[in-house]
């Protein structure tokens, strides 16, 4: 099985590669081939840093948000974002102004304002998954966090996981052969290893 791990130059590849290898994956493919993504049989979307910063990068590899729609939306290829690439699933995000998303779970990515001044942000550390509904991937666990943005879905049955920080924030979201995560699964150990595993065995 061919896994694509996109390489926009936004993410900790290394640390996601390694992670996904430890998790059973066989061929990960680091790139940022329009073609191998479409190829794929599991794509992986990371991302660090700022919402705007990562958007303009991925949106600037001539094909590549067309081969993921492709893959996605025609080819039914099981897809996951991590942190800002999970974020980059909503329509929009409000980080340095406001800026369009991929758009493919309704929502918009906005700063963390906790109502429990103890909060502090950015939310960095070990938290809480809390399961919000029903789903193969996410079970109830600790992970690492760190955002200072949060995504805030427009419908609440694409939410599949929560979190707390002076409030409730989404860990997770969903729809279709489409999951993003808040939490970092290459640095959530044994958690994260095995939302890894159950992702390169899942058949949505």
């Amino acid at each position: 099985m061919t896994l694509a791990l996109i390489d926009y130059g936004a993410g900790n590849l290394q640390s996601v590669r390694n992670a996904l290898l430890a998790a059973g994956a066989q061929d990960v493919l680091v790139t940022a081939d329009p073609q191998a993504v479409l190829n794929a049989e599991r794509i992986v979307l990371p991302g660090v840093g700022a919402f705007a910063h990562c958007r303009d990068a991925l949106f600037g590899i001539d094909g590549m948000v067309e081969a993921m729609a492709e893959a996605v939306d025609r080819r039914a290829t099981p897809f996951l974002g991590v942190c800002v690439g999970m974020q980059l699933l909503a329509t929009q995000g409000e980080e340095h102004g406001v800026h369009q998303g991929l758009g493919w779970i309704p929502g918009t990515v906005k700063l963390l304002e906790p109502a429990d001044p103890d909060a502090k942000v950015p939310h960095m550390g070990w938290n809480d998954v809390c399961a919000a509904s029903p789903h193969a991937l996410l079970l109830p666990g600790e992970a690492y966090f760190l955002h200072s943005y949060h995504f805030v879905a427009d419908e609440a049955p694409h939410v599949v996981a929560t979190s707390e920080h002076g409030g409730p924030i989404v860990a997770a979201v969903a729809r279709d052969t489409i999951i993003g995560v808040q939490f970092h699964p290459e640095k959530s150990q044994a958690y994260g290893l095995s939302f890894l595993k159950r992702f390169l065995d899942w058949r949505p």
